[in-house]
């Protein structure tokens, strides 16, 4: 991670991101940092995994974006998720044409990331929590290497509970009728 010496303010955070669209800066507390390039197990699984939730969600109700789109929490944090699940109802309230940001301040069904060396346990430690405290419904670290796939789904009473999934299928509760086969993304 490359990380700046200073400080930004979100709306110097914004027209950088849009001014050099080739490159993947996100905002961790006010700090700009510059995603690194991933490795192709994570590549490979990302693209299995959005495949498959395409194949399953309808297009009209969701749309999926791999490192694209960003999430917030407050002025001083952004994050370009490895792969979301974004309600149409979302995208279409976002601001359109030339300068405009795809920015989600709303939680999100699926926020996802996978393991990369790059990335080492940077997710788990700073970028999960904020997901988290977005209110995101379901967030998913899958590591490739491990093959393995971990779950924090959002109960009731705000917490999360986690569960650890090793190959089989998993379904995100808050997308019904939509089941993944964790054996078929770690080929």
């Amino acid at each position: 991670m490359t990380a700046a010496a200073t400080r930004v303010s979100a709306e110097q955070y914004e027209r950088l991101a849009l001014a050099e669209p080739d490159r993947f800066w996100e905002l961790h507390d006010g700090l700009l940092v510059e995603k690194p390039v991933t490795t192709i197990d994570h590549n490979r699984a990302m693209r299995r995994l959005r495949r498959r939730l395409d194949l399953q969600l309808d297009p009209s109700q969701h749309e999926v974006e791999a490192n694209v789109a960003r999430v917030r929490r407050g002025n001083a944090s952004y994050f370009i998720p490895d792969l979301l699940v974004i309600p149409t109802v979302l995208a279409d309230a976002l601001p359109r044409g030339v300068g405009a940001l795809e920015v989600y301040t709303d939680p999100l069904p699926l926020v996802v990331e996978a393991w990369s060396p790059s990335t080492g346990g940077y997710d788990l430690t700073s970028k999960l929590p904020e997901y988290q405290r977005r209110g995101d419904r379901e967030v998913w670290h899958l590591h490739p290497n491990d093959r393995t796939l971990t779950a924090w789904r959002r109960e009731r009473d705000g917490r999360y509970s986690e569960s650890l999934h090793r190959g089989g299928t998993i379904e995100p509760v808050a997308l019904p009728g939509v089941t993944i086969d964790l054996d078929a993304l770690f080929v």
